[in-house]
């Protein structure tokens, strides 16, 4: 039965401290490992034992999306997405939204109902913002229907500007009544 009650929702915070989530993604490199920014966040949070349960799943290619447990964050699971870089790996927009479909895919097999996307590639792999939130907002308006157990979807964006874009993006992707 397609999800037509989903609920999308932007808010600006911190993508490791989503209590009330059970799963967030993180914007992951391709060997898994810690690093700065998403993936450094979630890894400092989750502890050590995250990076071992990413170990034997590296590497992974662009567009791929890989499931561990949560460890010491608040969320049961981590759903790790590689991004493509911008102007490197292409066709990138093809990638970018795989990532989300794929994320998702995983998230209804493994019957999550609350999960927390950041901004794929939008950071240091340099997509444009604007550019990342129009295929991050689509490609889950998008997939959504073919979730049925999947309730809502976060957007976690790290400053104000993020969340704005991120805000005025969905809505503008809401059919008009």
């Amino acid at each position: 039965m397609p999800n037509l009650n989903a609920r999308i929702e932007c808010r600006q915070g911190d993508i490791a401290n989503q209590p009330d989530l059970e799963a967030v993604v993180n914007a992951a490199n391709a060997e898994l490992r810690p690093g700065g920014g998403v993936a450094g966040a979630l890894h400092r949070a989750a502890g050590p034992a995250l990076d071992s349960a990413c170990r034997p799943l590296a590497p992974i290619k662009p567009g791929q999306a890989v499931l561990t447990e949560g460890f010491e964050l608040p969320n049961r699971y981590v759903i790790h997405c590689l991004g493509p870089v911008y102007g490197v790996d292409e066709p990138a927009d093809e990638l970018l939204a795989a990532c989300y479909r794929h994320a998702l895919e995983l998230a209804e097999t493994h019957e999550i109902r609350r999960l927390g996307f950041p901004a794929l590639s939008a950071g240091a792999f340099g997509y444009p913002a604007a550019e990342a939130a129009r295929i991050a907002l689509a490609t889950v308006v998008q997939t959504l229907p073919t979730c049925p157990h999947v309730e809502r979807v976060r957007f976690v964006l790290f400053d104000a500007a993020s969340h704005d874009l991120f805000q005025h993006t969905l809505e503008s992707l809401k059919p008009r009544t």
